[in-house]
């Protein structure tokens, strides 16, 4: 099977990367650190007249007509970036939230099991975990007024957590939009979901591998280049040796849309933004912590993004329960169920 990227693909992955650089540059980050986060509504709009949000509609519908493999590119992007904000909810919810698809409309996603939710202030409509299905209107105020904010260690990401019964209280009383919504949700939602959170961390553990190589190549300690040193070098081959399996499972994952395939893409997309962002932090040193550079923050929105939609234990008990139960050794011979 051959997974190299079309010549549309290339121009699409490309085209997100200059609007992003275009619309959400460093100083646009910096501004929405120091106000502590939130959903850019002029951002979003020009994120959905770009067809972020609606790539995946059909043309008929007022989408883009495209399929997972080029969502997954797009979102490699944002995490690039590190845009910020309910990017993969919406996205879920471009066909089922009136406004989503043009990003006139910010989707989060309650997804239970203890999980904060994310932007909750900020939102229009929550997809809600559990086959509850879309809170808008009555239902959503309700859900909001028993949320409670929660400390974030990503300053552009605030929380907030709400108890399960809240959740289904406001389902109850809420207004539905979009056929279909609480049978989908549970199921192929969920997966789709944890693959573009995959994508977001592939895409920041790739910024972080280049950031660390360029500070590697340009930072001089003892009259020495530090990218000369072995130790620095391994750190450094050690974060592409991360990203290049990872980047090949989340492709492949949005070619098959493979339950398991997905899953290992999601706990080796988190592996690599993880330990990338540890990695790029030591070779940057104590510079890398302080708030004039960016790299924490690639850690901790990497942090958060590990918790969310499928987590590794999660991803672990997929992968396992796919591996069949292991029959005991006896006569010198095992096999696999």
């Amino acid at each position: 099977m051959d997974f190299q990227l079309s010549d549309d693909q290339r121009a699409l992955r490309s085209g997100m990367r200059d609007l992003l650089g275009a619309v959400f540059d460093r100083d646009r980050m910096r501004e929405a650190v120091e106000r502590g986060g939130g959903v850019d509504r002029g951002l979003w709009r020009e994120l959905g007249a770009a067809g972020f949000f609606a790539l995946r509609l059909p043309e008929e519908a007022g989408g883009v007509g495209l399929g997972l493999p080029e969502a997954v590119l797009l979102f490699e992007e944002a995490g690039r970036a590190l845009l910020p904000g309910p990017l993969v909810a919406t996205h879920l919810a471009a066909g089922l939230v009136k406004g989503a698809a043009e990003g006139e409309a910010v989707v989060t996603a309650a997804e239970g099991g203890g999980r904060p939710v994310v932007d909750l202030g900020g939102a229009d409509a929550v997809l809600v975990g559990g086959g509850a299905g879309v809170l808008a209107g009555e239902g959503l105020e309700a859900f909001v007024a028993g949320a409670v904010p929660v400390r974030s260690m990503d300053p552009l990401t605030p929380l907030h957590r709400v108890e399960e019964r809240s959740a289904g209280a406001g389902a109850s009383e809420g207004r539905w939009e979009g056929a279909g919504a609480s049978e989908a949700y549970p199921g192929a939602l969920r997966r789709e979901g944890a693959l573009l959170t995959a994508a977001e961390q592939l895409g920041s553990a790739t910024r972080t591998t280049e950031m660390a190589v360029q500070h590697a190549g340009s930072r001089e300690q003892f009259g020495s280049l530090i990218g000369s040193f072995q130790a620095v070098k391994h750190l450094c081959a050690d974060m592409l040796a991360r990203t290049e399996p990872a980047r090949s499972a989340v492709y492949a994952a949005a070619v098959t849309g493979d339950p398991v395939e997905i899953a290992a893409a999601k706990l080796l997309a988190d592996e690599a933004a993880v330990r990338n962002a540890r990695d790029c932090l030591q070779i940057h040193g104590g510079m890398g912590f302080t708030w004039e550079a960016d790299v924490h923050l690639h850690l901790k929105r990497a942090w958060l993004r590990a918790a969310r939609w499928l987590t590794a234990a999660e991803a672990e008990e997929i992968l396992a329960a796919d591996l069949g139960p292991v029959r005991p050794l006896y006569g010198g011979s095992a096999a696999l169920g």
